[in-house]
Formats: C-alpha cells, sequence, structure tokens
C-alpha cells in the first residue's frame, strides 16, 4: 500500500481535532477526501506530509514510517496546499529549477524540469512569469512543483478551487492521467470531481472518519435516502404527511411538481395519495442518487 494512516490524533488547545483517524490507500488509487469545514481534512493532510506532527498514531508513506525516517518519507510524497504558495515575479521554468533544489536530483535535474513541464501542458507559458498566468496555469505550476522529484503519492488539497468551467475540466484531466502512474488522495467541495476521477471515497467529519469505501457502496448504504420526483396534474394544497412517515423533505419545482426524499421506496403510497386526493399522477420518476445528496444525508444523520 502506497499510503497508510494509523489511529492519527490530534488536538489544538481544548479542541481535538482529529480523533482515532485511520485508513489505508493502494497503490495507483485516486481517492476523495471529503468532508465539511472544519472536519479535519486539511489538518489530515498537513500530517500525512510532514507539515505538522500528530499527538499520537503513524503515517507509513510506502512502507516508510515518516516519524522514524521522516527524509525518506517526504522523498515519496508530492503535496499541492490549498493556498497555491507561489513567487509570482519568477518565471515558470525558474521556479520550477527553484523548488527542485529542495531535492537531490542531480544529473537528472534538467531532464526532471524538462518533464513536469510537458506533463502538465506548461510548454507554452515557461518563459512568463507566474503573475502572467490565469488561475488554471497556475495550478498547474503547482502541480509541477508537487511532480518535480517524481513522488509515489501525491497529495492535492481543494486543487480545482476558484477555476473556472474549462479550467477544471483541464486540472481534472491532468489529475486523472497522472492517476495512472501514481497514488493520489485530493480533498474537494465539488463532488462531480470525485464521481468523475474516483471509485472510492472517504469522508471525516468532526475528526472522525465516518465512511470510507466505494462510491456505489456509499451511495446505496443506508444513510442514503430515495429521492423522486413527481408531477400532479394539479397543484396539491393539504398535509404531505398522510403520505407516509418515512418521508424525510419536500421540495416544490413548480407549481406542481415535487422532489419528495423518503428513507425508502414510497413510490405505492404516493399512487395511493394520488387516488385518494383525486390528483392525477403525470410522472413519477425515481432519481439517480448522486454523491452530493449521499453526503449531505451522512453528515446530517451524524449532527
Amino acid at each position: 500500500m502506497s499510503l497508510t494512516i494509523k489511529n492519527i490524533e490530534k488536538t489544538y488547545g481544548q479542541q481535538k481535532v482529529l480523533d482515532n483517524v485511520s485508513f489505508f490507500i493502494n497503490d495507483n488509487e485516486i481517492v476523495g477526501f471529503l468532508g465539511p469545514n472544519g472536519a479535519g481534512k486539511s489538518t489530515t493532510m498537513k500530517i500525512i506530509t510532514g507539515f505538522l506532527t500528530p499527538d499520537n498514531g503513524d503515517v507509513f508513506i510506502c512502507g516508510i514510517n515518516s516519524k522514524k525516517n521522516p527524509i525518506e518519507a517526504k522523498r515519496l510524497i508530492g503535496y499541492l496546499p490549498e493556498h497555491n504558495p507561489l513567487y509570482l515575479d519568477m518565471y515558470v521554468k525558474e521556479y520550477l529549477d527553484f523548488a527542485s533544489s529542495f531535492y537531490d536530483l542531480g544529473n537528472l535535474k534538467k531532464s526532471a524540469i524538462d518533464n513536469v513541464i510537458e506533463q502538465t501542458g506548461l510548454q507554452n507559458e515557461y518563459k512568463k512569469k507566474i503573475r502572467q498566468l490565469s488561475k488554471g496555469y497556475r495550478q498547474r505550476v503547482g502541480l509541477a512543483q508537487a511532480l518535480i522529484h517524481n513522488p509515489r503519492v501525491l497529495i492535492l488539497d481543494e486543487p480545482t478551487t476558484g477555476l473556472d468551467p474549462t479550467q477544471l475540466i483541464e486540472i481534472r484531466d491532468l489529475i486523472k492521467n497522472i492517476g495512472k502512474e501514481k497514488t493520489i488522495l485530493f480533498s474537494t467541495h465539488i463532488l462531480q470531481e470525485v464521481e468523475s476521477l474516483c471509485e472510492r471515497a472517504i469522508v471525516i467529519n468532526q475528526g472522525e472518519i465516518v465512511a470510507d469505501d466505494t462510491l456505489n457502496q456509499i451511495k446505496s448504504s443506508n444513510l442514503s435516502h430515495e429521492v423522486f420526483i413527481i408531477e400532479f396534474d394539479k397543484p396539491f394544497v393539504g398535509e404531505w404527511e398522510q403520505i407516509s412517515d418515512n418521508i424525510t423533505s419536500i421540495q416544490a419545482i413548480t407549481e406542481n411538481t415535487y422532489r419528495i426524499s423518503a428513507e425508502k421506496d414510497i413510490r405505492a403510497e404516493l399512487f395511493h395519495f394520488a387516488q385518494k386526493n383525486n390528483l392525477t399522477l403525470l410522472t413519477i420518476k425515481k432519481e439517480t442518487k448522486k454523491l452530493e445528496n449521499t453526503f449531505v444525508d451522512i453528515i446530517k444523520q451524524l449532527q
């Protein structure tokens, strides 16, 4: 396994930020790391990369204990923080040369810089100053510095924050290509990214891992509600509670179209409800479960 963390704990003052956090990531696996603001995602990533020391627990990078062999472990990690730290007055290639100086690349230094420039699509930008680049290309520079020493494990904290739709797709495709050869853990608030890049996600809330499974398993878990889109021939005015005790929310989409969440399949109850109230049920559609709905359900269940 490329990355294993065991029983990590971290406390700031009286606040326990991480409580017995454990998970592993296999070789060449891209895993989404999800959780609300303040859940502990960035703290976990900083501990993995060695920027923070845990109060308890261990991190293993490709089998190497980062506590006992920190330098050796860090050589195997590439890290792009949430706020991409760049020297804006440096030229792109100059900055990558500077970043490469932190690693003992020797005669491989020039080829390493040339490789990451090509890998991250900076061939037409490397002679520019970083301040001249768009946000998307600055993120590419950040990825290039994280890749300069050819790490086995890549830690990406909110790598697409602030990107426009075109830039987002480009960075997403870049991460997907990199993931063919490297293990990647990345955090994001854009859940569609996880669905397009990953088969597995880890969800953290209030410093604890609350879900760790394939996306299909997470979306089909008991915590995830069923969602139905229904359309009547006219608006309904009355008590929705008479449909079923299993309904958790009802949202009006139009005056006679509704989105209903329930703890189980209630289509039979919806037919009886329409008949009882002299309504014609024009449409009833079970909505495909989306990760964002599941994510909200999981967090709500734990509040």
